[in-house]
């Protein structure tokens, strides 16, 4: 049976740059035209997309008979610039929970119907216009068939002290979770990360930047360079380590929860969807218990659903980190609403030079 799910291509997101954009011009697809029977949604890619499609995408179009189109997740650049031209080419996206706080103050995001969510089932509720689907853990990973006890790092403090592991590594190239891991690295606790130290944090970048591999884009990259051997250490997340100890996952990688980013993940419909309705009846359908266990029981995410918690299989729970670990630190949307575009933008730049 043909999938009804199709994959767009990367050329829909090519315009739009960081600061004012210059005559911008968005290609409109006729894929993603506004249909009645059609949505498009933003994938991060790799495993959690598969399990998107299989236990979600496909579930529902079966169920409501609304086609699902999948596009890459596009940076805020792209999503700004879709909207300073009115061509808004995608539905429901799938942003990080800093720029989803971010997109809540510029205005991107459509006000949700919250009428259509059972909010008192949710841990987390919605706000009015981002909901949160679940919450994933980012961590230390690294090949175990190589690096036995003791040694590799197994919190930020060890990842960012090259003297006692050696070796590459990976960072991402966003500026939330990499600044805040650095400053944990540095010492910070984690209930004084927040206002970021951001001089201190770009010192603590600097001393670990020439043993950076790669700085992900992708999130497959995170742990697929580890498989291949390019890297002896990289951050990653919880769901994607599970991912490689299943059949088919190739080389194995080891995840640690003694100390994880924890970060809210949330889905927001841009405004100005050209396919509004189709996306809030998506947002219900996902956020719906037997929905979520799904997911949450092949990604080893938290469901923001108490009684998904309660239907989560013993082994999805070893892979789940300590929501009440005192090493956690859970990210701050409410910094990032007010600061992702500038601190961005020295992220970038850093990176760069």
């Amino acid at each position: 049976m043909k999938k009804p799910t199709s994959i767009l291509s990367r050329r829909l997101f090519l315009t739009g740059a960081a600061g004012v954009l210059a005559a911008p011009m968005v290609l409109r697809s006729a894929v993603t035209a506004a249909k009645s029977n059609s949505l498009t949604v933003t994938s991060s890619g790799g495993s959690f997309q598969e399990i998107l499609v299989k236990v979600v995408i496909e579930s529902f179009t079966r169920e409501t008979g609304i086609k699902v189109d999948i596009a890459p997740r596009p940076d805020m650049a792209k999503v700004k610039a879709q909207k300073l031209t009115g061509n808004v080419e995608i539905d429901v996206h799938l942003p990080t929970a800093a720029e989803a706080a971010y997109g809540s103050t510029q205005g991107f995001w459509e006000k949700l119907d919250l009428s259509m969510f059972n909010i008192g089932d949710m841990v987390i509720p919605p706000t009015s216009d981002v909901l949160t689907t679940d919450t994933f853990a980012g961590g230390i990973a690294w090949d175990p068939s190589k690096y036995g006890p003791g040694k590799h790092p197994t919190n930020f403090a060890e990842y960012f002290d090259l003297e006692k592991f050696p070796g590459r590594r990976t960072l991402r190239n966003y500026a939330s979770e990499t600044l805040e891991a650095a400053l944990l690295g540095d010492g910070v606790a984690p209930h004084k990360i927040y206002p970021l130290d951001l001089d201190r944090a770009f010192k603590v970048l600097d001393r670990i930047k020439p043993s950076i591999a790669s700085w992900t884009a992708a999130t497959p990259q995170t742990y697929s360079l580890l498989q291949a051997g390019e890297v002896a250490f990289s951050y990653t997340y919880a769901n994607r380590a599970k991912a490689t100890n299943e059949p088919g996952g190739g080389t194995p990688v080891a995840f640690s929860f003694e100390q994880n980013l924890l970060s809210p993940d949330p889905l927001v419909v841009l405004k100005g969807a050209p396919n509004k309705e189709n996306a809030m009846k998506y947002l219900a359908y996902y956020m719906r218990p037997d929905v979520l266990v799904r997911q949450c029981n092949l990604t080893a995410s938290v469901p923001n659903s108490k009684k998904a918690m309660s239907m989560l299989s013993a082994e999805t729970r070893k892979w789940m980190p300590d929501m009440n670990n005192p090493n956690n630190l859970i990210l701050d949307g409410a910094y990032w609403a007010d600061n992702l575009d500038a601190v961005s933008r020295r992220f970038k730049e850093w990176i760069l030079t």
